[in-house]
């Protein structure tokens, strides 16, 4: 039987996508419906320089945010993370990062059919640890986790391969005029912005398999 098909477009330093993510794995796994489940590359600081920038200086500087805004945005964050059962660590991620080599690691994974594998390592990583995803080792390191091949994903990082393909996803992403992440697409043409809730992902998907069932495989 044929799945449901997902594609997530997201960022690896995007706070509110590790809980969209959680959120749409809970109502699959409530509506016993499975996912083939992509990923989909947004960079929110494209331009951001090598060392990356502390988080609360990025928020001051591109949005203004008070001291005072910054710390409800994130107690309310932390409370919606919690909620998803989402954990995030903010005594230790303290910035943001670059996320471009990040996206192409994910593209390589996919090849492998590791690519949902990779993004749940990486929000371990960056969430939860707060290391600096940026860094080659750090994702090499998530490799080997994976149980595949450090230096095969070494090269592919350091080669324009990676970037070449990833071109496609860019300008399909760049096509859908997003202007903040995370967002699905369902079977190539059902469109969701926003994280969220379980309930809400739920009645989507319901709303979508009313016409394509039987060929969906759920539950009797």
């Amino acid at each position: 039987m044929k799945t449901l098909t997902i594609e997530m477009v997201h960022d690896v330093v995007c706070s509110w996508c590790p809980i969209g993510y959680a959120n749409l794995q809970q109502a699959l796994h409530n509506l016993d419906i499975e996912a083939d489940i992509h990923f989909l590359p947004y960079e929110l600081n494209s331009d951001m320089k090598p060392k990356g920038e502390a988080i609360d200086d990025h928020l001051e500087r591109r949005y203004q945010w008070s001291q005072v805004k910054r710390r409800e945005y994130r107690k309310h964050l932390l409370v919606v993370a919690k909620e998803a059962g989402v954990s995030m660590d903010f005594s230790k991620r303290t910035h943001y990062y670059n996320t471009n080599k990040a996206h192409r690691l994910m593209h390589w994974c996919e090849g492998y059919n590791r690519q949902q594998a990779m993004n749940e390592l990486l929000i371990d990583a960056y969430f939860k640890r707060g290391l600096d995803i940026s860094n080659t080792q750090v994702l090499l390191d998530l490799v080997e986790q994976l149980g595949l091949d450090r230096s095969q994903a070494e090269q592919a990082l350091i080669s324009d391969e990676l970037t070449q393909q990833l071109l496609p996803k860019q300008e399909r992403v760049q096509a859908l005029g997003l202007t903040s992440v995370p967002a699905f697409i369902l079977n190539e043409h059902t469109l969701i912005s926003g994280s969220n809730s379980v309930e809400y992902f739920e009645q989507a998907i319901l709303d979508l398999t009313k016409t394509i069932q039987p060929s969906l495989n759920t539950a009797n």
